[in-house]
């Protein structure tokens, strides 16, 4: 039986007796997948275990470097003190900070932000003490426990986060959401939880405004997903008990006020489900948006993006004093590289293709030649078992492939030229993909703003499934970028991009 068989039928009640737990999922895999009662209270206590073990070590290591041994003899009883309390001050100032709370942890840089947080205000509070309370604390030891602490729990928090993103992708230590408005903007949010299945979210149900129905044709593109229409917003917050849900996201609709909001909010208060408002501008984010209020009220402020001006002027520094030391650092991988095209199959060792960069400009794209000499020229041939978007020529088994090209193809090692074109200016670190002629030639006005910026090395296409991707998601992906580009943003996506490499996601 599927899921949308258990979708109720037109005018029968959505709420009543409880539903039968083998209708949806075993109890064990429901209570796994879809509840953060029973996974979140044990992954916290290992967070606070890691942290406590995190400070112990770093006392240690701060009294051996301080004063050469474990028996700090001459130290002042104020030192031996805080010596022995540091580990519970330490983790309560984590508990002060909500470095614990639920909607901090996994996903994000606040979980981060909040423990160095802490370390400052530890620091500064013990600084502070020891000079106006003429404690006498030991400074040297200070200094290195403290820094130390942090970046070990830092360590700790990212070692815990990768191995809970782990289990997510076998569909464990899962939060159940509902998903509250109109078809098509549940089925955009909808699509945005699939393709991040690190966050933890897993959609439950949805609770369509009325006149979308209920099962039915107008359900079909939920059903197909798997996903059961469970009501109306009259029904949130009995559906939200019902199903034990930990959190029930509103999408904006003209049924969805203010009113209706803080109604829904209340109604929410007798169960576990917090309350998520998505924004009516979903992509944009980071430095762009800002709270402004208004007589008690808050206005979202939206920034223009950043497309000229000293910061770009800054990035493009930056990019090109990168890739002149990324040239020096790698000139004798390249070299060999490029011998190894050379000797394996006839041709040059580089291969440059024109593509469009800022503002409409052409340029020579360069690579490492991964195909035969001529492969242009095969794409007629090979049209009809094209494995791209659609709009992209892209094959996984390529028997234009060479056999060093496939693993240079697989690492993006072939990429590595593009240096240059960063170096000459045609091209950034960090940016949209750079497309051919051929796609420009079909850019609507919105897609144009792609070209607002210099094409990237990487972005977000890259470290979001590269050639698995369709072509709408790779165009959501780089206007994503372009609206809401910083220093923070790039630095986040060359991070990423070495783990996406690594890992080969959809490159072929």
């Amino acid at each position: 039986m599927s899921l949308h068989e258990l979708s109720p039928a037109p005018g029968s009640p959505v709420v009543g007796a409880p539903r039968p737990r083998a209708l949806w999922l075993p109890s064990r895999a429901r209570t796994e997948r879809r509840s953060s009662v029973t996974w979140l209270p044990g992954y916290v206590r290992r967070l606070a275990a890691g942290d406590l073990a995190a400070i112990v070590l770093s006392g240690v290591v701060g009294v051996l470097v301080r004063f050469d041994g474990l028996r700090p003899a001459g130290a002042r009883p104020s030192t031996i003190a805080l010596v022995l309390v540091l580990p519970a001050l330490w983790v309560a100032f984590l508990v002060a900070f909500r470095a614990y709370e639920a909607r901090f942890l996994g996903v994000g840089s606040e979980e981060y932000t909040r423990v160095l947080r802490a370390g400052v205000f530890t620091l500064a509070l013990v600084a502070t003490a020891s000079w106006a309370l003429d404690l006498g604390i030991a400074r040297g030891f200070v200094v290195i426990a403290l820094p130390l602490a942090v970046v070990l729990t830092l360590a700790w928090r990212y070692a815990a986060r990768r191995h809970l993103h782990a289990r997510r992708a076998q569909g464990r230590c899962m939060q159940g959401v509902l998903l509250v408005g109109h078809e098509a903007g549940v089925l955009q949010m909808l699509g945005h939880l699939e393709r991040s299945r690190h966050h933890g979210l897993e959609v439950v149900g949805a609770l369509l405004t009325r006149g979308a129905g209920r099962g039915g044709d107008r359900s079909a593109a939920l059903a197909a997903h798997g996903v059961p229409v469970l009501g109306d917003l009259d029904d949130v917050a009995a559906v939200a008990r019902a199903e034990d849900v930990d959190a029930v996201v509103v999408l904006p609709g003209p049924l969805l006020d203010g009113p209706a909001v803080r109604q829904l909010g209340w109604d929410l208060e007798h169960s576990r489900a917090e309350l998520l408002i998505a924004p009516a501008a979903a992509e944009l984010t980071g430095p762009r948006v800002a709270v402004r209020p208004v007589n008690g009220m808050p206005l979202v402020h939206l920034g223009r993006p950043e497309h000229t001006g000293s910061r770009r002027l800054a990035k493009a520094a930056f990019d090109r004093a990168a890739a002149l030391a990324g040239l020096a650092v790698l000139a004798l991988p390249m070299l060999a590289i490029a011998l190894a095209v050379r000797l394996t199959s006839p041709g040059p060792a580089f291969y440059r293709q024109e593509r469009i960069g800022r503002l409409g400009q052409p340029f020579g794209m360069l690579k490492f030649r991964s195909m035969v000499s001529g492969a242009d020229a095969l794409v007629a041939d090979l049209r009809g078992r094209s494995e791209g978007n659609g709009v992209l020529f892209k094959m996984r088994a390529d028997p234009r492939v060479t056999r060093v090209g496939r693993f240079l193809r697989a690492y993006s090692l072939d990429e590595l030229p593009q240096l240059i074109n960063v170096v000459r200016g045609e091209m950034s670190l960090v940016g949209p993909r750079p497309p051919l002629a051929a796609e420009v030639a079909h850019y609507g006005d919105d897609v144009h703003r792609r070209l607002l910026v210099l094409p990237g090395l990487t972005g977000l296409w890259q470290i979001n499934g590269r050639s698995d991707l369709s072509w709408e998601e790779s165009v959501r992906l780089d206007l994503r970028y372009v609206e809401n580009w910083s220093f923070a943003f790039d630095f986040a996506i060359l991070w990423r991009t070495f783990r996406a490499v690594v890992a080969r996601h959809g490159a072929y």
